[in-house]
């Protein structure tokens, strides 16, 4: 029999999260049956929708949901034999059974020269979310000035490289200097510390006189409060997150937002990346992989090391301490 160690919501977050609101157990997994493999996680993702769907979807005593890349170490599934490497959605724990319809295998022709954990990031879900909600919802045109914040963590720091890649302006923020410092390498055209500025509005003015005409949302509040009033004519908003107000108790208060929308003729769409499946998905990890080995997008990557750090770098992640991608080494 195998012990998996797993974290647990010990009880709901009031505001933001602290440690004391997790619990790690042990619990002791059962013999395979037929069509089952036993998973052993490498790899734990970390991410920003964790903190809603947790309060939304859990209960006190379930484990935290969340997938990792993981390897089949026993196997009664001959769809998956011993030694393959998938990305499961098995949540915070070290191991686990799944009957394999869930399981995904890596994108056909991975390279031994790309870390696996880039199937939870920029060859996973976070990249495939700036690819669809940039290409898809956004559907951005040569030419276009394209707005992103959280532009350095794992889904706004992708978007502006596929934005550079289709020939497109791209204007990003952080919330520091080291972080502005990476997007300029990254190619981005313009990069503030929006914690440094004096007025907002001004700082996006500035950054583009003609306005945006896409604009990728993955912070809510505020932030977006002065970023539509600026959108373009026809101009498209796909919002990806709203991680401003994720701690937040009380409802958020917005603009009225009425006039901008009718009379530039915006359009706003939320979208979660599952909505893409079968060949369109595989078709954009195929994309996202090739612009990777060709060095068109450079991935970020916060890697914590061990198990029993999963909370701290969900707290760590909420807070802003990472540049790219946020992920656990089991």
């Amino acid at each position: 029999m195998v012990r998996a160690k797993c974290w647990t919501l010990k009880k709901h977050f009031k505001g933001p999260p602290t440690k004391s609101d997790f619990e790690i157990k042990e619990v002791e997994l059962p013999a395979l049956k037929n069509g089952e493999v036993l998973l052993e996680a490498l790899f734990l993702s970390v991410d920003p929708y964790m903190r809603v769907s947790v309060r939304k979807y859990l209960k006190e005593g379930d484990t935290i949901m969340g997938s990792q890349v993981a390897r089949v170490v026993e196997s009664k599934n001959p769809t998956f034999p011993v030694g393959s490497t998938v990305v499961a959605n098995s949540g915070w724990t070290t191991h686990s059974i799944s009957d394999g319809k869930n399981l995904e295998k890596l994108p056909a022709g991975w390279p031994d020269t790309l870390p696996l954990s880039l199937a939870l990031g920029t060859i996973g879900m976070t990249g495939l979310t700036a690819y669809f909600g940039l290409l898809d919802i956004c559907a951005l045109k040569e030419g276009e000035t394209v707005m992103v914040n959280a532009a350095s963590g794992a889904v706004g720091s992708v978007v502006g490289q596929i934005a550079k890649i289709k020939g497109c302006r791209v204007v990003g923020s952080a919330g520091s200097d080291e972080k502005v410092a990476m997007l300029e390498k990254l190619g981005f055209d313009y990069a503030f510390n929006y914690k440094k500025v004096g007025s907002l509005e001004e700082t996006l003015k500035k950054a583009s006189p003609n306005g945006y005409d896409c604009y990728f949302d993955n912070v809510g509040g505020a932030f977006t409060n002065a970023v539509i009033p600026q959108m373009n004519k026809y101009g498209r908003i796909a919002v990806c997150g709203a991680i401003s107000t994720y701690n937040s108790e009380e409802p958020q208060q917005g603009i009225y937002i009425q006039a901008p929308f009718i009379y530039q003729e915006l359009r706003m769409e939320g979208f979660i990346v599952h909505r893409w499946q079968g060949d369109i998905r595989q078709k954009g990890l195929t994309d996202l992989m090739k612009w990777v080995q060709e060095g068109k997008i450079k991935y970020q990557e916060h890697i914590s090391e061990g198990f029993e750090n999963m909370p701290t770098a969900f707290i760590g992640m909420l807070n802003g301490e990472n540049v790219g991608k946020t992920l656990v080494k089991a």
